[in-house]
C-alpha cells in the first residue's frame, strides 16, 4: 500500500477491504459497549485472539486434555505431540536454531526474571555493570535492581532523547569493560519507539556483552529474527501476538542456556532425584518446573498459524499508515502533545492534553466506547524522563481502522469541550 502524503492525510480514508475480511476474525470486534461500537484502541496491553486461535483451545479442551511428557496413554501423547509442535512453530516464527533454545514461560516478566535470576545471579559481581535504557517497562528493570543489590553491580541508564529515541551516542560512551548485561526493549510500551537492536547487539558483542531484549511489543508488529539480530535473551508474551495469556516465551543462546542453572524447581525439570544428588533435565526442560501451559502454549502456536497465514508485509505497511493517520488527526485536537515522536515507530500514539488528567481522558473516551490505556504503563522512569504524571495510551492493531482513529479523534474533541481546552 503507497503511504498517503501529508496533503490527503486529514482527509477522511476509508479501511482496505483486506483489514475488514480480516476482523471477521475477531468476533469481540463486533460487541458494543456503552451501547456504541467497541474501539480497541488497547493493544499494547493485550491483543485480541481471533476465532482460530480460541478454537484450537476448545479442541484441545474438548478432545486431548491431558498432562505432557511420560505419559504411555493415547491423550497424554497427542497433548505431548501438539505441545511440542507448538514449541517448533516458535522456534520457526523467531528464526531460533534448535528447539533447546525455546523456553516456555508465563510471559515476558518471567522470561526476564530467568535470565536474571539463573544468569544474573551467577554471573554479576560488585564493580560489574549493567545497562538499563530509560524507556524500559519495569518487567525490565525491577528484577535487575533485586539482582544488583544482592551482587553488588551497578545499574547504569542509557539516557533517551527528546522524541523517545534511544541515545546510541550515550550508549556508545557508556560501554566499557565492567559492563556485563544490557537489557533493552525491542519495542517501548509507553513511547512506540523501535530500537535498533541489532546494531545494539553487535556493540554489545564487541565488548563481550550479554543482551537481554524485551521483544513483548515487537512479536505481533513486524517478523522477528533472533539469529539475523544476533541477541543472546529475546523475551516475550502470548498475548501481545494475538494468543492467550498466561504463556510466553524466553529465546537464549543454547550455549548459554546449557550453563545456567534452573531457576525454580520441581517435577519435568530432573533427570534423577535423590536427597544426594540431582540431576538437571535437558534443554529447554529443565527450566519448565511444574506443569506447564499446556492450553496456553497450544494457542500461542495457533496464533503463529494465523499470523503466519496473513501478508504480514502488506499488515505493516498498513499500520504504518493507520500511524501516520492517527498522529495528524490528533494534532488536530487542542492543547494535545504527543509523547514519543521517534522516526520508524509501530503504530502506537501516547499523549497529554493540557490541563485534563489521563485518568478522566480514558474514563470519558470508555464511554464514548473507545478503549485506551491511561497512566505509568509500567514504565515510571519515561514519565519522570517527560516531566508528566501519565499519559493517554492509544495503540493500534492490524485489525483497526481508519474510521476507528475518527472515532477516537471525535471522542477526545469531547473531552476538549468539556474542559474548555484550548491551544
Amino acid at each position: 500500500m503507497d503511504t498517503v502524503s501529508k496533503d490527503t492525510i486529514s482527509q477522511k480514508r476509508e479501511t482496505p477491504g483486506r483489514i475488514l475480511e480480516i476482523r471477521r476474525d475477531f468476533p469481540i470486534l463486533n460487541r458494543q459497549v456503552q451501547d456504541k461500537p467497541l474501539v480497541y484502541l488497547d493493544n499494547g496491553a493485550s491483543t485480541q485472539m481471533p476465532k482460530q486461535v480460541m478454537d484450537t483451545i476448545n479442541a484441545y479442551h474438548e478432545f486431548h486434555h491431558s498432562n505432557v511428557h511420560r505419559g504411555v496413554h493415547q491423550l497424554s501423547q497427542e497433548a505431548t505431540e501438539l505441545y511440542e509442535g507448538a514449541r517448533e512453530k516458535l522456534r520457526a516464527f523467531i528464526g531460533a536454531a534448535s528447539t533447546k533454545e525455546v523456553v516456555y514461560t508465563s510471559g515476558t516478566t518471567e522470561s526476564i526474571n530467568l535470565v536474571a535470576n539463573s544468569y544474573g545471579l551467577a554471573n554479576l559481581k560488585k564493580g560489574d555493570k549493567i545497562l538499563i535504557s530509560n524507556m524500559e517497562h519495569h518487567a525490565n528493570i525491577v528484577p535487575w535492581y533485586m539482582i544488583a543489590k544482592k551482587t553488588g553491580a551497578e545499574i547504569v541508564v542509557i539516557p533517551i532523547l527528546d522524541d523517545g529515541s534511544l541515545d546510541m551516542d550515550a550508549l556508545s560512551e557508556l560501554m566499557d569493560n565492567n559492563v556485563r548485561i544490557l537489557c533493552v526493549n525491542h519495542v517501548s510500551n509507553a513511547l512506540g519507539t523501535v530500537n535498533p537492536v541489532k546494531e545494539i547487539a553487535k556493540m554489545c558483542r564487541d565488548y563481550g556483552v550479554i543482551t537481554v531484549i524485551d521483544g513483548a511489543q515487537a512479536v505481533g508488529h513486524f517478523p522477528i529474527d533472533v539469529v539475523d539480530l544476533g541477541v543472546d535473551f529475546y523475551a516475550f508474551s502470548g498475548h501481545k501476538m494475538h494468543g492467550p495469556t498466561g504463556v510466553g516465551v524466553l529465546y537464549g543462546r543454547e550455549e548459554l542456556l546449557a550453563k545456567m542453572e534452573p531457576f525454580m524447581g520441581g517435577g519435568d525439570m530432573i533427570l534423577s532425584v535423590s536427597f544426594e544428588k540431582i540431576i538437571w533435565n535437558e534443554l529447554p526442560y529443565k527450566f519448565e518446573a511444574g506443569t506447564p501451559p499446556i492450553a496456553q502454549a497450544i494457542g500461542l502456536g495457533a496464533a503463529v498459524d494465523y499470523l503466519n497465514s496473513l501478508d504480514r508485509e502488506f499488515l505493516e505497511s498498513y499500520e504504518n499508515d493507520l500511524l501516520e493517520y492517527a498522529t495528524e488527526k490528533l494534532k488536530s485536537v487542542s492543547g494535545l502533545k504527543l509523547v514519543g515522536t521517534a522516526p520508524g515507530k509501530i503504530s502506537l500514539n501516547s499523549f497529554v492534553i493540557e490541563g485534563v488528567h489521563p485518568h478522566d481522558i480514558g474514563t470519558i473516551l470508555d464511554g464514548e466506547g473507545v478503549a485506551v490505556r491511561t497512566g505509568q504503563h509500567c514504565a515510571e522512569p519515561v514519565m519522570d524522563r517527560f516531566g508528566i504524571p501519565a499519559t493517554t495510551r492509544a495503540s493500534m492493531a492490524f485489525y483497526n481502522t481508519f474510521e476507528e482513529i475518527d472515532a477516537l479523534t471525535d471522542a477526545l474533541l469531547k473531552v476538549t469541550e468539556l474542559f474548555d481546552v484550548t491551544d
